[in-house]
């Protein structure tokens, strides 16, 4: 295996004293926030940011700096200018490429007492499998999700289907969405039974999932091999692909992620796969009555985690990272991790935020911001890799091809793991 350059370790005198204590030193933090759904987000982390100054005396300052991607991109740049955050909410998934950029501190690195070491191992198992690599500990559940499935239980009950009964197959799901699929007397569709994301920054997401729903994996855990070119991974983008091809229940080309949710407000779309950081949205807008359900599989419901997750950099100083995962620990309390689900949708990372009052109140007058949670044991990590853009981009490009008409799903497939392979061949044993 390539060996990657060592992370700096703090001093042992640092380790050794309480982070806690350690924190007490710091005066000032940054980090750095994704805004990647709609809505009040930003206000409600700046009120958890002055909460904690309340509580602390430490002053946290979020710089909002785009999607994920454009995130990623301005905290690298910014750590290496010299004036970087000390922490940054950043994909879950691109943990084995911050790794290889050199600029993350561990859990274990920062100091894992035992009650932290409790506090770590009382996450749900779905959300660390993003975190741990190596034997440490990379990162931090925050804002955590699964992709699940948003429906128009009034186009439901026009088709005449049940409208509380959404598809646990894959073939129920294409039945379902062809008979959605509403079209004028000229023929022109005024309504697609479903949409699926496959543009850059969410096909991979979307692709994830339904490898899932083959119970196809698409990586090893240490992130240097793909198997796109299984003919499970095939199957996965044939039914892709089929939604619009043969069922005709969906637009051909690609979806654009950010139209999915006006495309579902508006009527235009019967079905969207989105995310739950979606779902106090559209409750919000909804001018209908819908449902949330897990995603279909080819033989039973599967899908695959994703959002984001806290991270620390190393070029924070001993004292900022311990005040860094002091904030981390601040922002997933039970009681905190319960207002953050009912504010934004995203699931609470924690089994303990079920069991607050504020949550549960919530999830009886709400039933629909519960489902999401019930789907956990059926859902893996996203696609995680070495050069971890490089493999979606090579991913997304073949995908959008296929769904475009150019390549078949197997040429697809096979060009994909082709590149992949040539990504990742410095990270492979010799």
């Amino acid at each position: 295996m390539m060996h990657r350059r060592t992370l700096l370790a703090a001093s042992a005198a640092s380790l050794a004293a309480p982070s806690i204590l350690r924190a007490q030193t710091v005066k000032k933090l940054s980090f750095y926030y994704p805004i990647a759904v709609g809505g009040p987000i930003p206000a409600i982390i700046d009120g958890y940011c002055k909460d904690f100054q309340a509580e602390t005396g430490i002053e946290v300052t979020p710089v909002y700096a785009g999607n994920y991607g454009e995130t990623l991109t301005k905290a690298v740049t910014a750590i290496k200018g010299g004036n970087g955050p000390q922490m940054a909410v950043l994909l879950a998934a691109e943990m084995h490429s911050l790794q290889d950029m050199d600029i993350l501190v561990s859990l274990d690195e920062i100091g894992l007492d035992a009650a932290g070491k409790a506090w770590m191992a009382g996450f749900y198992p779905a959300f660390l499998a993003n975190s741990r690599a190596e034997g440490k500990v990379w990162s931090v559940p925050f804002q955590r999700s699964t992709a699940v499935m948003y429906y128009n239980k009034a186009a439901f009950a026009e088709a005449g289907l049940d409208p509380e009964a959404f598809p646990k197959t894959w073939a129920q799901l294409q039945a379902a969405a062809t008979k959605l699929t509403k079209r004028d007397a000229s023929g022109r569709v005024t309504r697609w039974g479903i949409k699926m994301a496959g543009d850059t920054g969410n096909a991979q997401w979307t692709f994830g999932a339904l490898a899932n729903q083959v119970q196809h994996v698409l990586m090893n855990e240490a992130g240097t091999e793909t198997y796109f070119n299984h003919p499970k991974a095939i199957e996965a983008l044939s039914f892709w692909r089929g939604l619009a091809s043969e069922a005709k229940a969906a637009p051909e080309g690609v979806s654009n992620w950010p139209q999915l949710s006006p495309d579902f407000l508006e009527g235009n779309a019967a079905i969207i796969q989105h995310t739950t950081g979606n779902l106090t949205n559209v409750k919000a807008n909804a001018k209908f009555p819908f449902g949330v359900a897990g995603l279909p599989g080819k033989d039973g419901p599967r899908t695959v985690v994703g959002g984001g997750n806290l991270y620390f950099f190393k070029s924070a100083s001993p004292a900022e990272r311990a005040a860094a995962l002091q904030f981390a620990r601040f922002v997933s309390q039970p009681a905190r991790a319960a207002d953050w689900s009912i504010k934004t949708g995203y699931i609470a990372t924690r089994p303990e935020a079920y069991e607050t009052k504020a949550l549960k109140d919530y999830v009886a007058g709400f039933p629909a911001a519960d489902v999401a949670r019930g789907f956990l044991p059926v859902a893996v990590g996203e696609l995680s890799t070495f050069e971890n853009q490089r493999v979606y981009t090579a991913l997304t490009n073949n995908v959008q091809a296929c769904l475009n008409g150019t390549k078949t799903p197997a040429a697809a497939m096979a060009d994909t793991q082709a590149e992949a392979d040539r990504i990742l061949k410095p990270y492979k044993k010799a």
